[in-house]
Formats: structure tokens, sequence, C-alpha cells
């Protein structure tokens, strides 16, 4: 099932990664599209954009046409009432609600230690002050995918770290996943992790009401979440209408293990990942040639009662592989360069070579600490970025729902000691209005 690759085979296939954007949209699903949107789209994108469109000039009408044709959900009113929440939660298993209260309290903790950390500064004395200031964001919007992928752990660790930041108001989105429309693992979770409002929408439409608001839906600050290819699609349409927490791409985990580690263990965590859909990627990177080998079988072994093989299956045919470097020296220059968005070190004495980590968006340390492990209860947010975007942002945090607000103080002595220079920069830039701005307090 696992192809074994060199570092150059590896370069010429799965380390180019495939993006939601590449992927193929089958034909029967952009002629849905079509007959949706009333429009000849050619392309998932352009498809996007007359969603968004639609829902900008018609609200909530279009999110209820756009429901029933793309989801197949007729829905009445667009906002899940706050008892139809606390009803799902309590009707959860009482182990399940225990669990999404033990996860919700950890990624508190964690947050909450990152907020007392100092952000906020002021300098100097008297009139002569400079600073910044941070303020929490005012509305958030959270994406929670519906159908059969349900992700409760996700709402969790988008909202608790939204309610730690100070966030005034949290607002969740989702579509209906049956006749009796959000699932109630998902209300649970909200109910948890103190969502204020949630409305059973999803797709794109759902990024527009959260961008644009609708008469029923209000509009957002921020929007952050997992989503597929049209939400994806629709956050990168409306970013710079509304703040987006990075784009979500297809989800992927590189670990880099030596002759020391596991190779059931090694096995079970590139299945974990391949599991979520056809476009994850599972890579296993090591100088183990015997290694390999014992994956490869294990890979083969554990994955035919996984009821989830197909997906798997197909994870491995496209971008999941064994590749076999020279030396752990190469491996984490190669996982580097990668800059995965989940890195597992399964090697001895893994702390040792945690400075050798350049770009990642979580770091996994030793076999305990399995990827699996934070995608629910440690505590830090498992929504990270992904598609070499490591390289320049980071996973979502409390700096994610705060802004920062510089602040600018100056007496008449600074006036007078700084004001020249600054009249010559202005007038070096022909802008006279700036330089009499000055000049005038001055001569005052």
């Amino acid at each position: 099932m696992v192809r074994i690759l060199s570092v150059h085979e590896a370069r010429q296939s799965v380390l180019r990664r495939e993006t939601w954007e590449a992927a193929d949209v089958p034909a029967d699903r952009l002629e849905r599209l079509r007959r949706a949107t009333g429009r000849q789209v050619r392309t998932a994108e352009e498809g996007v954009a007359a969603i968004i469109a639609d829902v900008r000039a018609h609200g909530d009408e279009a999110l209820r046409h756009y429901s029933a044709a793309l989801d197949g959900a007729e829905i009445g009113a667009l906002e899940v009432p706050a008892e139809r929440v606390r009803a799902a939660y309590r009707a959860l298993d009482p182990a399940l609600r225990q669990a999404l209260h033990h996860s919700a309290d950890r990624i508190r903790a964690f947050h909450e230690e990152q907020l007392r950390r100092e952000v906020g500064w002021m300098g100097g004395q008297g009139e002569d002050r400079l600073g910044q200031l941070v303020r929490p964001l005012e509305r958030v919007g959270i994406y929670a995918p519906g159908g059969q992928a349900l992700y409760p752990s996700s709402v969790l660790m988008a909202a608790v770290p939204a309610r730690v930041a100070g966030v005034r108001e949290v607002v969740l989105v989702s579509p209906p996943s049956g006749p009796g429309g959000v699932a109630d693992v998902i209300l649970g979770a909200a109910h948890v992790a103190g969502v204020d409002r949630v409305f059973q929408v999803g797709g794109a439409q759902a990024i527009a009401a959260l961008a644009y608001g609708t008469e029923t839906v209000p509009r957002v600050d921020k929007i952050v979440g997992p989503g597929g290819l049209f939400v994806v699609l629709a956050m990168k349409q409306v970013f710079g209408v509304v703040g987006v927490a990075g784009l979500p791409g297809p989800t992927e985990t590189l670990l880099i293990a030596d002759e020391s580690a596991d190779p059931a263990l090694v096995a079970a965590d590139m299945l974990a990942q391949a599991e979520h859909d056809a476009l994850a990627s599972a890579l296993l990177f090591t100088p183990s040639r015997s290694l390999a080998r014992a994956v490869a079988q294990e890979l083969a072994r554990q994955v035919a009662s996984l009821p989830r093989k197909a997906i798997v299956e197909e994870s491995f045919r496209r971008g999941s592989a064994i590749v076999l470097t020279r030396d752990l020296e190469e491996a984490f220059d190669l996982a580097n360069e990668y800059a995965p968005e989940h890195l597992c070190l399964l090697v001895a004495e893994p702390w040792a070579w945690l400075d050798r980590v350049e770009h990642a968006g979580g770091i996994f340390v030793g076999e305990t600490a399995c990827e699996a492990l934070g995608d629910y209860i440690l505590g830090p947010s498992h929504i990270m970025p992904t598609g070499r975007t490591a390289r320049f942002s980071s996973p979502l945090n409390v700096r994610d729902f705060q802004k920062i607000i510089t602040v600018f103080g100056a007496g008449e002595d600074t006036l007078r000691r700084l004001g020249p220079d600054a009249i010559r920069l202005a007038e070096a830039e022909g802008l006279r209005a700036h330089a009499e701005a000055i000049r005038k307090r001055i001569e005052a």
C-alpha cells in the first residue's frame, strides 16, 4: 500500500503538495453549482463568487436557497434556539460531556497562560509616552463542518481561545447534518465552549453571511475554523472585508523516526492522519531501511480493520509515503523545507532535536505525545497552518483574537525637538499640509 521513496523521488511527487484548489472538482458538482447559481460557471472559484454575490445581495433568502440547492437542507429558522443547544448538550452521553469539558478546561488553561505573557506596553512619562494597547475583537465567527465529518474538537479549539482573549460575541455556523439540523455533538461542544449563537447554514454561503451579514446572521470581524474546497475559496474571496485566521488546506503530518521507534506506533500515527480525507498527507522520514520496511508491513496489517480504509488507501496513493533519508540531519533539513502542519519526533532523545526545527505548526515530542492526543485534549489549539504556511504563520492562539492599537504621545519639548526633521521629511514627500500641521504647532 505505501511507497518507500528516495529523497529525489519524494521531491518529484509527495513533497509537491496537492491543494484544495488544485483538486479535481467532479463534473456533477460543477453542474450542481450551475443549476444552483443560474450561471454558466466554469470553475469552483466562479461558483463561489456567484454564491457570495447572491448572499450579499439577497441575505437570508440566498442562504435558504443554497442550503436547499447544494446541501439538500430545507431550512426554516436559520438560528438554532439556545434551548435546542442546551437540550443537545444534555442529550449527549455523560462520558462524552465530561470529555468535552475536560478538553475545554485544558485548552482554556493553556491559552490563559499565553494571555499572562505581556504584549501591551507603555513607555515614557507625562505627555511623552509611546506604547501599544491590546484589545479583543468584538465578534468572531467559527465554521464547523457538518455531514459525515463532525469535529466538535475544532469547535472547542477555536471558541475557547476566543473566549480567553475576551471576544465579546462568538457565533458558529454549521450545515445541518440531517432532518434534526446541526448535530447534537456540535451543539454540545458549542455549549461547553461558550458560543453565543448558532446558525444552521454551511458552505460558501455561510462564509458570505459571516463576512457581510444578513437579516439574521450578524457580520463578524474574523472567521476561523476548518472547511472544504468551497469554504476555503469563500474565505479567500472575502478576506479583506473580514479577517481570516488562515486558509485551511488538506491536513498533513510528518514523522521523523529512527531505528529506536516502534513500527506499530509509527504506522498507527500515519493511519490516524490519512483517515481524515483523500487529500490528507502522512509522511515518514527515516534513515532506517529496516524501520521503513517494518512500518510498511504494519500499515498493510493495521489498515485492514479501519472503517475508513478506502479513504486511507486513496491518501497513500496520492500524497502519503515513506521517504528514506541519508541520516537524521537530512530528515530535519527536509522537514524544515516542507514546513509541516504537524511534526512528530519519534527518535531517541527527541528533546535534543528540538532546536533543529525551524518551520512547523506543532511539534509532538516523543512516542507518547502523539498527534491524536494533541488533536483532542493536550491544550494547544489543533488549528494549525498547512501547505508550507508554517514558514510565516502560527497555530490559532489568543493573539488571533486580539488587535494592537498604537498609542502616540508627545509633549512640547518633543514637538520642538523632533518637529523640524519631520517637516523636512514631509516636504521631501511633497506633502505640504503635513509639514504645515507640524510647523503651526511649533510656532504656537
